[in-house]
């Protein structure tokens, strides 16, 4: 069970990493533009506020990988995963319903491995 804690939480590290770089890189691209579903010119207007996102996500990802090193680990992963339950369910409730899917679902089921794995 903590084998499959780690390799869960490691790829909601890697989704975070990855919205990281969306959001703070390729945000007012076209790519960040079909990713997100609105016009480049909007993307262009909101970009340091998206930017800002992204820095948030790096740090939970951050959080995620340290767990993995520190003492008291399993107690660090557990309030990073929760704080992305958290984000999921907040992003899904007002942003977009897709966050649900791809940001809380995943950190729910690390977020249950972990804590069964104690």
């Amino acid at each position: 069970m903590a084998s499959a804690s780690q390799v869960l939480t490691g790829i909601v590290a890697v989704l975070h990493v990855y919205f990281m770089v969306l959001e703070m890189f390729l945000w007012a691209t076209p790519f960040g533009a079909k990713t997100f579903k609105r016009p480049l010119a909007e993307q262009e207007q909101s970009k340091v506020l998206a930017a800002n996102q992204g820095l948030y996500n790096g740090f939970l990802a951050a959080g995620l990988a340290w767990s993995f090193f520190a003492t008291g680990g399993h107690d660090i992963r557990v309030f990073f995963l929760s704080c992305v339950v958290i984000a999921g369910l907040y992003g899904g409730l007002t942003a977009s319903r897709a966050i649900l899917f791809v940001q809380a679902l995943p950190a729910t089921a690390a977020l249950a491995v972990t804590m069964l794995a104690t």
